[in-house]
């Protein structure tokens, strides 16, 4: 069999571009996962800046991480009176739709035991420890909005049943201090 040189060079540009072929289709296979994956994050987190969920999704935080580092701040603030009442079961229910944080049954039971029973504080621990990794991995405008995401819902849960008449202070000490500690797990240093 005869094989000319320019077959041999026309089968290598071939083989050349059906790879690079190949590189870009894998190449848009992956941006569009990312985009659906910062669609996801945003959907479940609320937040909406570009580059912090970008990071998230470099990171391979998944949507329902994300999703339960939004939800435990929330849970923690209503209870730490000792009592989660209905204006707090309220404003998390409200937080939950507005930024789309529950995905599923399982989401929505585990979200009802924590209305009936409060966390271990392990869960909250095991919060702060991951917050901090993930901090450590953002640059700082990105932890600030993180911080003001996730702070921002957990200070409207902790001002949904204070006050007497609209009036007075908004926020319990108990309060004040959970937030105050809920804040030092975006300090990274």
């Amino acid at each position: 069999m005869y094989f000319s040189l320019k077959e041999g060079a026309d089968s290598l540009e071939e083989a050349f571009f059906i790879k690079q072929d190949q590189k870009l289709i894998e190449k848009l296979r992956e941006l569009k996962r990312m985009e659906e994956s910062k669609e996801a994050l945003a959907q479940v987190s609320g937040i909406t800046d570009d580059s912090v969920l970008s990071e998230l999704v470099k990171l391979e935080i998944r949507p329902e991480i994300m999703a339960a580092l939004a939800l435990i701040p929330l849970i923690e603030i209503a209870w730490v009176d000792g009592k989660l009442d209905d204006k707090e079961r309220e404003s998390i229910l409200a937080s939950t739709q507005q930024t789309g944080l529950l995905g599923g049954d399982i989401d929505r039971a585990i979200l009802e035991e924590w209305f009936h029973h409060r966390p271990d504080r392990k869960l909250l621990e095991a919060w702060t420890l991951y917050t901090k990794g993930l901090c450590s991995k953002l640059n700082e405008d990105q932890v600030a909005t993180l911080k003001m995401e996730i702070l921002g819902h957990a200070r409207q849960v902790a001002e949904a049943s204070g006050g007497f008449l609209g009036l007075g202070q908004k926020t319990s000490a108990k309060e004040n201090e959970m937030l105050q500690e809920l804040e030092k797990a975006f300090r990274c240093s």
